[in-house]
């Protein structure tokens, strides 16, 4: 192919990536990845690299943009990294020493499972609005997690509050090995954990996600970089194209309601997991 052509095609693959990530909190890896395994044939290994400088522009560019508009909660976010950092050096790491074995279709299989599994819950949960009757535990209490944004599509300021930290940090952990070792960012656990487990509106844990992905992604990054596994020739064009995807989806963000926001992350997630199970089925 032409790389006069391969480059625009990469820009473009970026600009949907971006959209896409900031609107659901999921990075844009999750597009940039099966785009250039399957369509580009580029191995698996690379194009998680890649995804990790897709995730950390997502979240670079709309970092800003979501706590000017006081939808990042930084306070929570921060904290959860706690658990999400050593996972996504676990997950980096597995994702070096398995680049070669049979062990890697498994995880993606099961993988694919388990968000398929997430869907039922978040289709339940399809006309909830805002959260109600969330009860803080000792720990939120203790810490502060609460706060407040104007929400523009409601015409009114919305406050929250925190719920279960600690099933909330489970799920974190687990996000960040899956981000390490996958590099898609693993934000689909992450706004898992935000919006159900903590009990936060949809459009907070999605801007929060966002800024958390790109903590996260900086660990696994590394890791591949020091690998080889980050081509900048691939890199580089997606980012641009990612950055520009992801200014306009933060503009388009606080305008949505969270359940637009909820019904946009679902098909997202479906085309993720059934992505996943195909590769790890050795199907194109």
């Amino acid at each position: 192919m032409d790389l006069s052509l391969f480059l625009v095609l990469m820009l473009l693959t970026g600009i949907v990536a971006g959209i896409v990530g900031s609107l659901t909190g999921l990075g844009g890896a999750v597009i940039v990845i099966p785009v250039l395994v399957i369509a580009f044939g580029i191995d698996f290994a690379t194009a998680a690299g890649v995804g990790f400088v897709t995730i950390l522009t997502t979240s670079s560019t709309t970092g800003a943009a979501y706590v000017r508009d006081r939808l990042s909660d930084l306070r929570i976010g921060m904290f959860l990294e706690i658990a999400t950092v050593p996972g996504a050096f676990l997950g980096a790491a597995g994702t070096v020493l398995l680049a070669h074995a049979d062990l890697n279709s498994v995880l993606l299989i099961a993988l694919g499972g388990v968000l398929l599994a997430i869907i039922p819950g978040t289709l339940a949960r399809r006309n909830v609005e805002l959260p109600a009757g969330i009860v803080p535990d000792r720990r939120s209490r203790r810490l502060g997690f609460e706060g407040s944004y104007h929400d523009v599509a409601l015409k009114r300021e919305v406050e929250y509050a925190a719920g279960d930290t600690s099933s909330a940090l489970g799920v974190m952990f687990g996000a960040g090995i899956v981000s390490g070792m996958f590099g898609i960012g693993a934000g689909v656990f992450k706004v898992l954990a935000l919006e159900r487990y903590l009990g936060l509106p949809m459009k907070v844990a999605t801007a929060t996600s966002n800024f958390m992905i790109g903590v996260t992604a900086a660990a696994g990054a590394g890791i591949m970089l020091s690998a080889g596994y980050i081509n900048p020739v691939v890199a580089a064009p997606v980012a641009m194209g990612t950055a520009l995807g992801a200014y306009l989806g933060s503009r388009l963000l606080p305008k949505l309601k969270n359940r637009t926001v909820r019904l946009l992350f679902v098909p997202v997630v479906a085309a993720l997991a059934i992505e996943v199970i195909l590769r790890g089925l050795g199907l194109p």
